[in-house]
């Protein structure tokens, strides 16, 4: 495919950000009341304001937490920080007498990629990636970085980001907006093709922000992406093309926690929970409103002549001007009758806030202040996690977990960290999640088994010979994610079965002890 053309370019940007404007009031109050502090919404990006306070309005903390709490229960079962994850495994089309070969190659791999990803800043944006996914969608960019830091994570606000959906439902174009200081243009982008009246503004004001726009299209023909940074000098300007690359694939990872037909963006548990959050918001609101009158106290005063309402001041608290304070000879002055339940409250504000934890998946049982948690408890913390995911959690594998992979692996191989061959598709290699999420359910799978087995040696020896025994061990280590050099190999296990058998001939050639037990 051609190169595409600024103004087309711009043109097909404007459509994706229209259609994106359906989202932003429901975006913005999701991010308004939990997210306030990485809240762009708000018209603090577009003014530069940096410092400003956020959370205004927000009274009630609880929704700040769940989210907080989400990110941290998902990271911690799907990508926790300083551990293997997962692995990388021989696909389908890899034969069985080169599973082995592949499998220990791929061991090798893998963990040069984590080491790799231990020098990176993986964990931090990982952490607000699936905050914006709490929302709903989350955006990871990830690009090829210096000799320190060799490969470069960035969880991208969805408020920056325009999507536009291929035809099987999943992300293919990514409209970006940016604004960077004029001086940094050519460090940012060394091949960028700036235009003379672009570099004169860059000489005259280097450190004035200079606004521009971002696009990655898919090339349908040979299926690679095109990469574009466009700027336009002003209304009536034409747009240019600063910088155009042709990429193998694409540096984007956009995921969305839960999607409706139709839909580009996704809808998060933050969305199904935001009804209650702005009642809880709201019932907080007014009943801090009703405690300051009760603290403060409104006073209602006689306008008789005597007191002067015009120049009484009772502070803190206020007055108001009435004929009379109760018969023909009433206080001059007295307090107004408290109103509000606050018991009633209460019980409104604490129903409110389980239902709220609940959807955010933060109604862990037992509570974690509890005393020192067993390692069954903690699996089956995993587990009840797993289970309320439900579909969510393949989405997570898919969506988020595979391209991540993907795409750390192709940059590895790209600068020359690994030379891996085969593609990671799932039919020459196949990427396996050993998380503690995904090793909850994978116990479900070996239970099954081990209750099998068990079954089967309670048959006897009929049972005993239906089982093959390096099988169920080959299959128990790759549910549990077991390094292949922890394993034997096929050539050690018949070394193995050969001494077993001379031992046991030997056994069998020894003749009986004389007189039987106890002697003659």
């Amino acid at each position: 495919m051609a190169e595409i053309k600024a103004d087309a370019l711009r043109k097909r940007s404007a459509a994706a950000w229209n259609r994106k404007d359906q989202w932003r009031s429901l975006y913005e109050e999701a991010y308004e009341y939990a997210l306030p502090q990485r809240n762009l919404f708000d018209g603090n990006w577009e003014g530069s304001i940096g410092g400003r306070s956020k959370g205004l309005k927000v009274f009630d903390s609880t929704a700040i937490h769940s989210t907080q709490r989400f990110a941290n229960r998902i990271q911690s079962g799907l990508f926790p920080p300083d551990k293997q994850w997962m692995v990388l495994a021989p696909g389908t089309d890899i034969q069985p007498p080169q599973k082995k070969e592949v499998a220990g190659a791929l061991q090798t791999y893998g963990d040069k990629f984590f080491s790799i990803l231990r020098q990176t800043s993986f964990d931090l944006a990982m952490g607000e990636f699936l905050m914006d996914m709490c929302v709903g969608t989350g955006a990871m960019l990830i690009q090829p970085g210096d000799d320190l830091q060799p490969i470069r994570f960035d969880a991208v606000p969805i408020y920056l980001l325009a999507l536009e959906e291929g035809p099987n439902g999943n992300v293919e174009n990514v409209f970006r907006k940016m604004r960077v200081s004029g001086d940094s243009i050519s460090r940012q982008w060394p091949d960028a093709d700036i235009p003379d009246s672009l570099a004169q503004q860059i000489e005259d004001k280097p450190s004035e922000m200079v606004n521009l726009e971002e696009a990655t299209v898919i090339d349908i023909e040979d299926g690679g992406y095109g990469y574009y940074v466009t700027w336009k000098g002003g209304d009536d300007a034409e747009a240019e093309v600063l910088v155009y690359r042709k990429l193998k694939m694409s540096p984007w990872v956009i995921s969305r926690f839960m999607k409706v037909a139709g839909e580009t963006y996704g809808r998060g548990p933050l969305i199904s929970a935001l009804p209650d959050i702005k009642t809880l918001n709201k019932t907080l609101e007014l009943l801090l409103k009703n405690a300051s009158i009760n603290i403060a106290g409104v006073y209602t005063a006689v306008d008789d002549g005597v007191l002067n309402t015009q120049t009484v001041r009772i502070i803190p608290g206020s007055v108001l001007p009435v004929a009379r304070n109760g018969g023909p000879q009433g206080p001059s002055l007295m307090p107004l009758p408290r109103s509000g339940d606050v018991q009633l409250s209460q019980i409104i504000i604490q129903d409110l806030r389980l239902n709220i934890k609940r959807v955010m998946l933060d109604d862990s049982l037992p509570p974690d202040s509890a005393s020192a948690r067993s390692a069954t408890e903690i699996v089956e913390r995993m587990r009840e996690l797993a289970t309320n995911l439900g579909s969510a959690f393949g989405r997570l594998i898919t969506e988020t977990m595979v391209p991540i992979v993907r795409r750390a692996l192709f940059i590895m191989d790209e600068k020359g960290l690994i030379n891996l061959p085969l593609k990671v598709n799932g039919l020459e290699v196949g990427i396996v999640p050993v998380s503690p999420l995904a090793q909850a359910q994978n116990l479900d799978e070996i239970q099954d088994v081990m209750q099998w087995l068990g079954i089967t040696t309670q048959m006897g020896p009929t049972g005993i010979a239906t089982v093959n025994m390096e099988a169920v061990a080959d299959f128990i280590g790759d549910k549990l994610g077991v390094p292949e050099e922890l394993r034997t190999t096929d050539d050690e296990r018949a070394e193995t079965e050969e001494l077993v058998g001379q031992y046991l001939a030997t056994q069998s050639q020894q003749p009986a002890p004389e007189g039987g037990v106890g002697g003659a």
